[in-house]
């Protein structure tokens, strides 16, 4: 896999190849004009005036040659656009909701409903039509993983769809690219293409409860934690699997399956998710998730049962 992959110019779907092309084939066709515009003005210098002056010129260069340039450019652009986005039937069909400065992931069912919900991260097969249906929970936001696709706005009160495909397993980062207030520049994501085979494993897991460490000796630390996580942090997040249907922040079900958290700012483990609680205004000025005054062996527990959600 290729990680931390944000470019347009390295196109890792059929769309972003698409767009690649384009603005190839119009800066090549830009650069042209720009050497002949300076070709002539340099010939302005040494060239007898009756020639520059000459109505051939006038009517080739400023009339023919702009129109036969502009409209070959103008048809290849109208013939190429169509193939910026899949027209295959959708193979996987996702709702991302854009919130104020994370990105709730829905996967839907057949029916169109909400089969489970992640945050942050999106999973797709390669090769496989994938359409992602884009709306806004607050303000205006925009979907933009330039290695898969072009930019798309999430509108509040209306719906966006984006048909994408991957063309080979990478981890592929997105941002969100429209400004939506505070801490809008740290409002990141991850996309996971990979095998189908893979990914339909990763979907079968993601499906199930959360598996629940035991409040036993076997695990104390795990078992603090829990009870920690269970008084201080239902009221935003679900886990499912326990008494927590929080829909204010993201949903922590698999949570340590992840590959980052705060958004793509930080890598996932338990060092980052301890300062994340402890911290996270610091991390992330302005972010809705309040700090918390844990001491350093709650902290520890709360972050270790995290750990095992996954």
């Amino acid at each position: 896999m290729l990680d931390n992959i944000q470019s347009a110019l390295a196109p890792r779907g059929l769309e972003a190849a698409g767009i690649l092309e384009i603005t190839g084939v119009l800066i090549v066709g830009g650069a042209l004009i720009f050497a002949l515009v300076l070709t002539l003005t340099a010939l302005a210098f040494f060239a007898p005036p009756r020639w520059l002056a000459g109505k051939g010129l006038i009517v080739g260069a400023g009339i023919v040659f702009p129109v036969i340039t502009l409209a070959a450019l103008l048809v290849y652009t109208l013939l190429a656009a169509p193939r910026l986005s899949a027209a295959a039937p959708a193979d996987v069909t996702i709702e991302v909701v854009g919130h104020q400065w994370w990105w709730r992931v829905n996967y839907l069912d057949a029916r169109g409903e909400v089969d489970f919900a992640t945050a942050n991260e999106i999973h797709l097969p390669v090769g496989r039509t994938v359409e992602l249906r884009l709306r806004s929970a607050d303000v205006l936001h925009s979907f933009w993983v330039p290695s898969l696709a072009g930019k798309l706005d999430l509108i509040p009160g209306k719906d966006n769809r984006l048909r994408l495909a991957a063309t080979e397993p990478a981890v592929l980062r997105g941002q969100c690219a429209e400004y939506c207030g505070g801490p809008h520049a740290q409002m990141a994501l991850f996309v996971v293409a990979e095998a189908p085979e893979r990914f339909e494993a990763w979907r079968a897991a993601q499906r199930r409860p959360a598996a629940i460490a035991a409040e036993d000796a076997a695990d104390r630390e795990a078992a603090s934690g829990r009870r920690l996580f269970l008084s201080h942090c239902t009221t935003c997040h679900t886990v499912r699997g326990i008494r927590a249907e929080g829909e204010l922040g993201p949903d922590l079900t698999h949570f340590a399956s992840r590959l980052s958290l705060g958004a793509g700012i930080l890598p996932n483990n338990r060092a980052t998710v301890a300062g994340w609680i402890a911290g996270n205004q610091h991390l992330k000025p302005d972010n809705l998730m309040p700090e918390f005054r844990f001491d350093s062996d709650e902290l520890r527990a709360l972050a270790h049962w995290l750990e095992t959600l996954e």
